[in-house]
C-alpha cells in the first residue's frame, strides 16, 4: 500500500466497517510506523485497443483496481492483523483468502512466531476462513466493538515448523486455483520517514 493508494482503501473501508480507519490513520501507518505492514490487492485488467496499435507494437493498457486491503503490525515476534477488507462487490471471489494468505506469508518473511487477529463473534464467514488457516480462538474479548459492543474472539496461528509447513501446501494450492502475483509477502517495507532534525 502506498499512500497513492489511501483513497480507495479508504472507499473500501467505509463500506466495510461502521467505524472506519481515517485515512490520517492509513498515511500513518504507511510512512510513520515501523511496525505496519500494509497491503492492497489489486485487480488488473487488460485493456483493448485497436488492431493498428497492436500492429505497431504498443503496449496494451492496464486498468489497475484496488479491490481489498489488510495491514498487520509486527512487535516483538507477534504479527498482529490490524484490518482486512474486501469491497462489498468482490466478495465471494477468494480475495479475502488471497489477503490473509499473503498476510501469513508476510508474517513469516518477517520471522513471526504467531499471526493474532480478532473478529466479531457474529461473523461466521470470516472465521471459517480463519479456522480453515488454522486460527484457534485463543479467548473473548468483551464489549471489544464500540459501535455496538459486540464481543470479538482472538485468533491465534501458531508459527511453529509443522504449521508453517502445513501452510505453504496451503499457500501454493492458493496459487495453483487462483494464480495471483505477491509483492507484498517478499518485498521489504519501505523505509518510514523520520521526524525532527536527525
Amino acid at each position: 500500500m502506498t499512500l497513492a493508494d489511501v483513497t480507495d482503501v479508504s472507499s473500501i473501508d467505509r463500506l466495510s466497517f461502521d467505524i472506519p480507519w481515517s485515512k490520517s490513520s492509513y498515511d500513518y501507518e504507511i510512512t510513520d510506523s515501523e511496525h505496519s505492514h500494509m497491503v492492497v490487492l489489486e485487480y488488473r485488467k487488460q485493456d483493448e485497443m485497436p488492431f493498428w496499435q497492436r500492429w505497431l507494437g504498443w503496449e496494451e493498457p492496464v486498468t489497475r483496481h484496488i479491490v481489498g486491503y489488510g495491514g498487520l503490525w509486527n512487535v516483538g515476534g507477534e504479527a498482529h492483523i490490524s484490518t482486512i477488507a474486501v469491497h462489498p462487490r468482490g466478495r465471494g471471489r477468494g480475495w479475502g483468502e488471497i489477503l490473509l494468505a499473503g498476510m501469513i506469508q508476510r508474517s513469516i518473511t518477517l520471522r513471526a512466531s504467531e499471526v493474532v487477529l480478532e473478529v466479531r463473534v457474529s461473523n461466521d464467514r470470516a472465521q471459517n476462513l480463519y479456522r480453515k488457516y488454522e486460527f484457534e480462538t485463543e479467548r473473548i474479548l468483551d464489549a471489544y466493538y464500540r459501535n455496538n459492543n459486540e464481543d470479538a474472539y482472538e485468533m491465534h496461528l501458531h508459527l511453529e515448523s509443522e504449521a508453517t509447513a502445513r501452510f505453504q501446501r496451503r499457500y501454493a494450492d492458493l496459487l495453483t486455483r487462483r494464480p495471483f502475483s505477491n509483492e507484498y509477502s517478499t518485498v521489504p517495507r519501505p523505509p518510514v520517514k523520520r521526524q525532527g532534525f536527525f
